[in-house]
């Protein structure tokens, strides 16, 4: 976890932004109220420092992702020489809570795993000449391609699907 806290407001509110998250979702997970959130960024309140912290430990969790997965895309095409992938995105809580539970202890919200993807596009784009595409889970579209297919649910299994939506 990073060492140096004691952002300005300034750098909270750009903190913020850069994770997509609403002075709500903040509020939330700081255990406070959006007020506390809109005063801090406003610089009338010093930020409450384990708020500052966990968008911090936040960030650093998604770097690690992009970082991580990076790796593991460039290692991929080692061996297999296409340049494209899909990654699945989750359009709502309620989706993100149920089709990717592993992640809500670390990333809460669909919008901070939503985020790390789009990093992980982006960086994949710059650093190793992939073209990721971002895919909404429909939900009925997935559970219509695992019939035909015969998946179980998965992590795979909505990978494959994924890659036949691009």
């Amino acid at each position: 976890m990073a060492k140096d806290v004691g952002y300005n407001a300034l750098e909270m509110q750009y903190l913020r932004h850069s994770l997509a998250l609403t002075t709500a979702q903040v509020a939330e997970l700081g255990k406070g109220s959006e007020a506390d959130v809109i005063a801090w960024e406003a610089g009338e309140k010093p930020v409450h420092i384990p708020v500052q912290k966990k968008l911090l430990e936040i960030d650093e969790t998604i770097e690690m992702q992009v970082l991580n997965t990076c790796d593991g895309i460039e290692a991929l095409f080692e061996k297999e020489p296409k340049r494209r992938l899909s990654f699945v995105v989750y359009p709502t809580q309620a989706l993100y809570a149920q089709y990717n539970s592993e992640f809500l202890g670390a990333l809460p919200f669909n919008e901070l795993y939503n985020m790390s993807a789009w990093r992980i596009k982006k960086e994949c784009k710059l650093m190793l000449e992939v073209d990721v595409t971002l895919v909404g889970l429909e939900l009925e579209s997935y559970k219509a391609f695992r019939d035909k297919t015969g998946l179980k649910e998965s992590p795979d299994s909505r990978a494959k699907w994924a890659a036949t939506q691009i």
